[in-house]
This record gives structure tokens, C-alpha cells and sequence, in this order.
């Protein structure tokens, strides 16, 4: 049984890597808008400018986190992680192009409810009516923060919603051998490092070489991509994988579901982007969420 301090520590662990987590996307539609950049190009260069820094940030303050602890029990295991990251980035950033922003984040979404049903098979992890309802509130609250209640963002073709829910199972995946990190003793960070190098690597032969150095010169764009890299992805990635040392990847899913409305946030607060009713409405519901699985740890505490 885990102690209150360790689950609260981290939920705020997690809600601390979820805001971090939240500008990626205003970084990704600059680019995205202003450079073009395609999406997969710029999945490999955000990827391979996070293994660097994290890279060149470990090794000054921690070297030993740079390496794998029992190679030849692990080295299969970070191949596969990174692979699913990489999956994950290049359906991610597919879905959004066949569906929209709004259906893709509510499809990719899904993974709460497909962790938690991992997470009971394969670990035995436990959830109650309060978790159920959790994860209710939060698709529901994506649903009403993206935008994606408007019948006309649901006009597009079947493969897209495959490809969207495909992206979901991904990102329970990428959560689970995150949880599996932690059971091998393995460092979050020495984890994020090890699945972003292998990640760029897979994300490389997707590449094609005529695209692959689409910024060129410019210098203001390649300035953007290494912010991206090293601050909200490395800070979102690092701080969530490290929350999952402290909580089951289910709840650490419903947290993060929180992104779009603090993205909303900095938008507004950056941009001058403002939160319809509805959106600020669907805010609401997360975080009532959010305090839902507070309670359901204190029901289970009382229980054990």
C-alpha cells in the first residue's frame, strides 16, 4: 500500500509535468503554421534534440543515469519502448492531419480507460466505482475543452478514427512501459532518455531525405524546435514518467487529461486565446475528476 504523501506527491508530480506538458502545442502550431514543418519531420528533430539534451544535462549532473542498468535484460526492453514512442508520435501527429486537433485529442484520450484495463490485467491494479466515473468525467470534459461536441468535427473517414484510437492504445502503451521502468528499478529519467534515443532512431527511416532538413537556414525556426525539445517535452515527458513511480498509469492518464484546458490557458494568457463557457465547463469536469480519484485513494485507505 502506498502512503498518502507518496500518491499526492504524485499527482502534483504529475499535474506539474501535465502544465509543462501543455505549451507543447502552442510550439507545435507555430510551427506547424508559420514553417510548415511536416509533422513527421518535426517528431524526429523534437525527438533527437530531447535524447541530446537530455544527453548533455545528465551527463553534467548525473552520468550514471546515462547508463542501462543490466544491458542484456534491458536492452530489448528500451528498443521496444522507444518504439512505442515513436508509434505513438507518428499516429499522433497522423491523426490530428485526418481528423482535426479536437477528434484527436479526444481519441487519443481513450488511453484512461484502456490503461485501466491494462493496468488490472497485467499488474493486478484495482479501481473502483470513483475511478470509473473519473475516467467518465475526463473523456467528457475532453470532449466539451476540444471542441469536439460539434457534429461537423466528426465528418471524417473511418481510417482516421482507427488511427486515432490506434494512437490511444499507443500512448497506454507508452504509460505501461513507463510503470514496467519503474518495476526494473530503472530511473524516469534514465527511462526517457532510453526511449526518446531509441525513438529518434525509428522516427529516422520515416524520414525522407528530400523533407528532413525542411528549416534550412532559418534560424529562428530551428531555435523553436529545440525549445520544444527541451523544455515542454522533456519537462512534460520527464516529470510524467517520474509521477508514474508514485501512481497507477490509469490515474496518471486522467491527470494528464487536463492538457487541453491548460493549454487553453496559455493560449489565453500567451495568445490572447479565450475559453468558450462550454470549454471552461469541460475544464471543470476533469478537474472534478481529478478530485474524484483524491477520494477514491482515501475510500481504498479506509478499506485496507
Amino acid at each position: 500500500m502506498r502512503p498518502r504523501s507518496s500518491f499526492t506527491r504524485g499527482l502534483l508530480i504529475c499535474l506539474a509535468g501535465t502544465a509543462i506538458w501543455s505549451t507543447t502545442a502552442i510550439f507545435i502550431a507555430h510551427l506547424s503554421t508559420h514553417y510548415r514543418l511536416p509533422p513527421l519531420v518535426l517528431a524526429f528533430w523534437r525527438d533527437l534534440f530531447v535524447a541530446l539534451g537530455l544527453a548533455l544535462g545528465l551527463g553534467l549532473l548525473r552520468p550514471s543515469l546515462l547508463r542501462v542498468p543490466e544491458p542484456r535484460r534491458n536492452l530489448m526492453f528500451f528498443a521496444a519502448y522507444g518504439l512505442t514512442l515513436a508509434v505513438f508520435n507518428a499516429l499522433w501527429t497522423t491523426s490530428v492531419a485526418l481528423n482535426g486537433a479536437a477528434v484527436a485529442t479526444v481519441l487519443v484520450y481513450s488511453s484512461p480507460a484502456f490503461t485501466a484495463l491494462a493496468e488490472r490485467s497485467l499488474f493486478g491494479e484495482r479501481f473502483g466505482p470513483l475511478r470509473v466515473v473519473a475516467l467518465v468525467l475526463s473523456l467528457i470534459g475532453c470532449i466539451l475543452t476540444s471542441g469536439a461536441y460539434n457534429r461537423d468535427a466528426w465528418s471524417v473517414n473511418p481510417l482516421g478514427i482507427v488511427v486515432g484510437l490506434s494512437g490511444g492504445l499507443a500512448f497506454t502503451a507508452y504509460s505501461l512501459f513507463g510503470k514496467a521502468a519503474h518495476r526494473r528499478a530503472i530511473s524516469p529519467w534514465t527511462a526517457t532518455f532510453g526511449a526518446f534515443t531509441m525513438a529518434t532512431f525509428f522516427l529516422l527511416f520515416l524520414q525522407r531525405q528530400a523533407t528532413l532538413f525542411w528549416l534550412g537556414s532559418l534560424a529562428s525556426g530551428w531555435a523553436l524546435l529545440v525549445t520544444l525539445a527541451l523544455i515542454p517535452t522533456v519537462g512534460g515527458y520527464g516529470l510524467y514518467t517520474v509521477s508514474l513511480a508514485y501512481l497507477p498509469a490509469a490515474v496518471a492518464n486522467i491527470v494528464v487529461t487536463l492538457e487541453p484546458v491548460m493549454t487553453g490557458i496559455m493560449a489565453y494568457l500567451i495568445l490572447d486565446e479565450r475559453m468558450t463557457s462550454i470549454q471552461l465547463l469541460g475544464g471543470g469536469l476533469i478537474l472534478a475528476g481529478v478530485f474524484l480519484l483524491q477520494g477514491e485513494r482515501k475510500e481504498r485507505r479506509a478499506q485496507d
